[in-house]
C-alpha cells in the first residue's frame, strides 16, 4: 500500500501507473483538498490512437472516477510541428486538413472512457490550435521565449539523444517544447489546470511547463508520468504481428482488438488487468494467481473487460463468443475478419501465399512460406503442405466463403466480390 492520502494517487500507485512525480506531498495534498483539473496531450499523427496510448486514457479515466476533472488536449497546433522527443529524425509534416481529419478520428474514442459536459467534474475536450494558431511571433518571443534557456533545453535527454547521434534537430522541432510548455500555462489560465500527465518521455517537456508557469507568475503546477510499457518479451505495447492495434473500430475490428488482449503473455496478465481494466484489485489478484491452463480464463477476462470499455459490453461478448465457436467448435462465424476477392480471380486461381498476405495473416510471401513449412497454415481447417497451392472457387464451402487460418488463433474469411 502507498502512503498517499488522496484516492487518485493511491489508485494510480496500486495499479502501476506512476513513473515520476514532481512534489509528491504537494500534489497529494492538492488532490486530497481540491477538485483538480489535469490534462494529457494527444498528437494527431494518425486517424486513431493505438493500444500503446491506452495507459494515458486510463489515467484520465481514473482521474474522473476519483472525483476530478480531466482534459483531453488535441494537438491541432503542435501537430503542425510534431514532437521530436526521442525520435531519430524529424516527423513528416502533416497538412492542416490531415490534422483535422486525424483529430476527428481520435476524438471518437474518449466518450467511451470519460463523461463530458459542463459540470465541475465533467471532462473537457480542448485543442491547442485555439490559442497557438493566432499567436503573434514577436510578442510570443518577448513574453514567453525569454523565459527559456537554450543551455537548459540542450541538456534534456530528449534533445541530447538526437544530438549525441549526430542527427539534425531543426529549429522548428526545437520550438515544440516551448509550445507544449505554453499549453500548460494556457490551460491553467483557461481551466485552472494544475497537473500535466504523460508518458515518461514527456518528463522534460512537462517540467518546462511548470517552470514557465512559475516564471510567468502562475500558481504551482505539477507533473506526473507513467512508465513506457513493453510486454514481458520486450515488444512495444500497441503493436502486433499485423501492425498497430488501433482503437477505432473502423481501423481494427472489436474481434481483432479482443484477440490482441486474449493473446497476452502469461506474465503480463496481472499487470494489464490493473492498468487497462477497472476490475477490483482483489479480483485481479485472484486472476493473476491462476496457473497452468487456467491462466487462459484470466486472459479472456482481460480481453472481455478491455474490449467492453472501448467497444461496449455487447461487442466484447460477441467477440468472445466468436472466438469460442472458432477455436472450440471449429465453426465459421460471420464476425471473423473478412476480405473480398473478385470471382474472376478465384476462377483463375489465387496463390496461397499472396492470399495470406492480402488477408493480413502474413507480412510477406516469405513469411507465409515459412508458416506453410511449419504446418501452421490451413484452408477451411485443412492443413496445407504445398506453398504453390492455388486457391480457387472449388475451395468455397457451403456458406460461400473460404476460411484462412494461421495457427489456432488467427482466422480470416474470404468472400467473393
Amino acid at each position: 500500500m502507498s502512503a498517499f492520502k488522496s484516492d487518485f494517487l493511491r489508485t494510480l500507485t496500486e495499479r502501476g501507473f506512476i513513473h515520476q512525480m514532481s512534489d509528491e506531498a504537494g500534489l497529494d495534498d492538492l488532490f486530497r483538498t481540491e477538485t483538480v483539473t489535469a490534462y494529457i496531450g494527444f498528437d494527431p499523427t494518425a486517424a486513431s490512437l493505438h493500444a500503446g496510448g491506452l495507459i494515458q486514457i486510463m489515467m484520465l479515466y481514473w482521474l474522473q472516477q476519483t472525483g476530478h476533472r480531466p482534459i483531453a488536449l488535441m494537438g491541432g497546433g503542435t501537430g503542425m510541428i510534431g514532437d521530436p522527443s526521442f525520435k531519430d529524425e524529424a516527423r513528416k509534416l502533416l497538412t492542416p486538413e490531415l490534422i483535422a481529419e486525424n483529430i476527428a478520428g481520435i476524438k471518437t474514442v474518449f466518450s467511451n472512457y470519460l463523461s463530458f459536459g459542463d459540470g465541475p467534474k465533467d471532462a473537457v475536450m480542448a485543442d491547442n490550435a485555439d490559442w497557438l494558431m493566432g499567436l503573434n511571433y514577436v510578442e510570443f518571443l518577448r513574453d514567453v521565449g525569454r523565459h527559456f534557456s537554450v543551455n537548459r533545453m540542450l541538456a534534456f535527454d530528449s534533445v541530447k539523444t538526437r544530438l549525441d547521434r549526430d542527427q539534425s534537430l531543426s529549429f522548428l522541432e526545437f520550438n515544440y517544447m516551448i509550445l507544449q510548455a505554453y499549453d500548460f500555462v494556457e490551460l491553467n489560465k483557461r481551466y485552472g489546470c494544475r497537473l500535466q500527465m504523460g508518458g515518461s518521455d514527456q518528463w522534460g517537456n512537462i517540467i518546462n511547463g511548470i517552470d514557465l508557469g512559475h516564471r510567468m507568475g502562475g500558481p504551482q503546477l505539477y507533473a506526473l508520468t507513467s512508465p513506457l510499457l513493453t510486454t514481458s518479451s520486450g515488444a512495444k505495447m500497441g503493436k502486433s504481428a499485423n501492425g498497430a492495434v488501433w482503437l477505432n473500430a473502423d481501423m481494427l475490428s472489436a474481434y481483432d482488438f479482443w484477440q490482441y488482449w486474449r493473446n497476452s503473455e502469461d506474465a503480463d496478465v496481472g499487470r494489464f488487468l490493473k492498468l487497462y481494466t477497472p476490475l477490483p484489485l482483489d479480483e485481479i489478484r485472484r486472476l493473476e494467481a491462476l496457473g497452468g491452463a487456467e491462466i487462459n480464463e484470466a486472459k479472456k477476462v482481460l480481453a472481455n473487460e478491455v474490449t467492453a470499455l472501448l467497444h461496449g459490453r455487447a461487442a466484447a461478448e460477441e467477440a468472445a463468443e466468436t472466438a469460442r465457436k472458432t477455436f472450440e467448435e471449429g465453426a465459421i462465424s460471420d464476425n471473423l475478419p473478412t476480405i473480398s476477392v473478385a470471382a474472376s480471380e478465384l476462377e483463375a486461381g489465387v496463390g496461397l501465399l499472396a492470399l495470406f498476405v492480402r488477408a493480413g495473416l502474413a507480412a510477406s510471401n516469405g513469411e507465409a512460406r515459412r508458416q506453410v513449412q511449419g504446418g501452421a497454415i490451413r484452408l477451411n481447417d485443412e492443413a496445407v503442405s504445398d506453398d504453390k497451392t492455388l486457391v480457387t472457387a472449388s475451395h468455397l464451402n457451403e456458406d460461400g466463403v473460404i476460411k484462412l487460418s494461421m495457427g489456432k488463433k488467427k482466422h480470416v474469411l474470404v468472400r467473393v466480390q
